[in-house]
C-alpha cells in the first residue's frame, strides 16, 4: 500500500516523499483512515512504528481542509507528551509534513522561559504540542486558550500514568470542548491504559500492530554478566574494540548518569549526559552533538526513553537494568527503527538476577547471556593503585536468572571494596530509585 491510498492530500503526500517514506507502516495504515473519519482510536503499537506520523498527518489535513478556521488564534488540536524531548520531536514532526499547508505549529514545556511561549500562543496556532504541567500553567495566566479543540491527543499515554501525570490531565481535560475527537497512542497496551480509555474514549477503533510489551523484532539483544564496579571498564571496552560510532547508554540515576559521562570521557570517550536535572538548553544541546556525531556515548536516564528520535541508532546499552521492567521495552526500542538493524545490550551485575527475570517474564523469553569478553581494568585517579591496568577476565555465569558471581569478582573485586577512595568505594554501592 502508498500513502496515496489512505486519502491523504496532495500536499501532505508531497512532504512525506521529502522525508522519504514510499509506505506507511502497519499502524499508519490503520490508525490514518480511522482520524481521518472522525473516529476516536485507541492505538498500542511498539515505539519506533510511526505513531507520530499516524496522528499528526490526519490531523493536519482535517485543519487545513476546514478554510473558515485557519485564521483564529486558540489552538484546535491538542497533543499531550510527557516528556520535553518527545514534545519537541511531535512538534518538528508536524512542521515537517506540514510544511505545504498553512498551519501554524507551537510546542510548550517546562524548562525554559514561560515568557516566550506566552507570546507564541498570543500570536496563534493551530497544533499545540505540550507537556501537561507547562500547559496548566500557562492556562492559569490565560495565556492558552483551550476552548477550540477539535482533536486531543494523549501520546506516550502509558510513560502518563508512570509519572503522575493523570491528574494534572484530568483538569486539563475540564478546559476542553466536550464535544471533540479523542486518540490515545501508547508504546504498551496495559490494563492500566485500557481504564483510561474506557473514561475518555466514546466507541474508540482498537488497534494493536504488536504483542503486548514486545520489542522490537529487529533489535538483537543479549546480556553480559559482570561486577558492578566493573560495568565501566568493560562499556569502554565494548565502545573501543568495537569501533562503535554512536551509543545511547541508560542508568538509573542522574548522579549515576553524570558520574558515567566524567569516567567514559576519562578514558577518551566522548560523552555527554540527559536527564531532569539538566536545562533544556544542555538537553537540545548534548542530543544535537550526538547526533551529529560529535559524541559518542549519550549517557541517559528513563526522561529519554520516550521520544528520542535518532537516524539509524546501531547501540542501546543499559548499564543498570531498569527497576519497571517495561521501561527496558522503551529503552531498547531507541534502535531498530524504521526497519534498521540494532543491538540493545544488558550489563547485569549479581544484584540485578532479580530485575533481569522480570524483564524476561514480560519479553515472554529469555535474554541471552553471552561469554564477557576480557577487558581491561584502566588507570583513572579514583582507582586504588592496586587494580590499576589490570585486565579482568571474563565473567562466569550466575545461571540464567541468578546466584552468585566468581567469574570476575577474584582480587580486582576486593580491591575495589577494600580501597581508600571514597568514589571506588561509592561504585560498589546499589543504586536504587527511578529518576525522569
Amino acid at each position: 500500500m502508498s500513502f496515496s491510498e489512505l486519502g491523504l492530500a496532495p500536499e501532505l503526500l508531497r512532504a512525506v516523499a521529502d522525508k522519504g517514506y514510499d509506505a506507511p507502516t502497519p499502524i499508519q495504515i490503520q490508525a490514518i483512515p480511522a482520524v481521518l473519519a472522525g473516529r476516536d482510536v485507541l492505538a498500542g503499537a511498539q515505539t519506533g512504528t510511526g505513531k507520530t506520523a499516524g496522528f499528526v498527518l490526519p490531523i493536519l489535513q482535517r485543519l487545513s481542509a476546514d478554510a473558515t478556521r485557519v485564521a483564529q488564534r486558540a489552538p484546535r488540536a491538542l497533543v499531550l507528551t510527557p516528556t520535553r524531548e518527545l514534545a519537541a520531536q511531535v512538534a518538528e514532526s508536524a512542521r515537517d509534513y506540514g510544511k505545504y499547508v498553512q498551519l501554524r505549529i507551537a510546542q510548550v514545556f517546562g524548562g525554559v522561559n514561560i515568557n516566550p511561549q506566552i507570546g507564541t500562543l498570543r500570536s496563534g496556532c493551530d497544533i499545540l504540542v505540550a507537556t501537561p504541567g507547562r500547559l496548566l500553567d500557562l492556562a492559569q495566566q490565560r495565556a492558552a486558550d483551550l476552548s477550540k479543540i477539535e482533536v486531543l491527543v494523549l501520546d506516550e499515554a502509558d510513560r502518563m500514568l508512570d509519572m503522575g501525570f493523570i491528574p494534572d490531565i484530568r483538569r486539563i481535560i475540564k478546559l476542553l470542548p466536550s464535544k471533540r475527537q479523542n486518540l490515545l497512542f501508547s508504546a504498551t497496551y496495559s490494563d492500566d491504559i485500557r481504564a483510561l480509555a474506557e473514561r475518555l474514549l466514546h466507541d474508540p477503533l482498537s488497534i494493536q500492530v504488536a504483542p503486548r510489551n514486545a520489542p522490537i523484532e529487529l533489535v538483537e539483544q543479549r546480556a553480559y554478566r559482570v561486577q558492578k564496579e566493573q560495568k565501566r571498564h568493560l562499556l569502554v571496552h565494548l565502545i573501543q574494540e568495537g569501533q562503535w560510532p554512536q551509543v545511547l547508554v541508560f542508568t538509573r540515576t542522574k548522579h549515576g548518569a553524570n558520574r558515567l559521562t566524567q569516567q567514559l570521557e576519562g578514558a577518551g570517550i566522548q560523552a555527554a549526559a540527559i536527564h531532569g536535572n539538566k536545562s533544556q538548553a544542555a538537553r537540545v544541546k548534548a542530543l544535537d552533538m550526538f547526533k551529529r556525531g560529535q559524541v559518542t556515548a549519550l549517557v541517559a536516564t528513563e526522561v529519554a526513553a520516550r521520544g528520542l528520535d535518532i537516524k539509524e541508532l546501531p547501540q542501546v546499552v543499559n548499564y543498570e537494568l531498569p527497576n519497571v521492567p517495561e521501561d527496558y521495552v522503551h529503552r531498547i526500542g531507541r534502535t531498530g527503527r524504521a526497519g534498521a538493524a540494532g543491538q540493545a545490550i544488558s550489563l547485569v551485575s549479581s544484584d540485578e538476577s532479580g530485575l533481569l527475570r522480570d524483564i524476561e517474564r514480560v519479553l515472554r523469553r529469555s535474554i541471552p547471556i553471552v561469554q564477557t569478553p576480557e577487558f581491561k581494568i584502566t588507570e583513572t585517579a579514583a582507582q586504588p593503585a592496586q587494580q590499576r591496568n589490570r585486565s579482568a577476565p571474563p565473567s562466569g555465569r550466575f545461571g540464567q536468572h541468578g546466584g552468585n558471581s566468581h567469574g570476575n569478582r577474584g582480587r580486582d573485586g576486593r580491591d575495589a571494596r577494600r580501597g581508600s577512595n571514597a568514589g571506588a568505594r561509592y561504585q560498589g554501592q546499589p543504586q536504587r530509585g527511578r529518576s525522569h
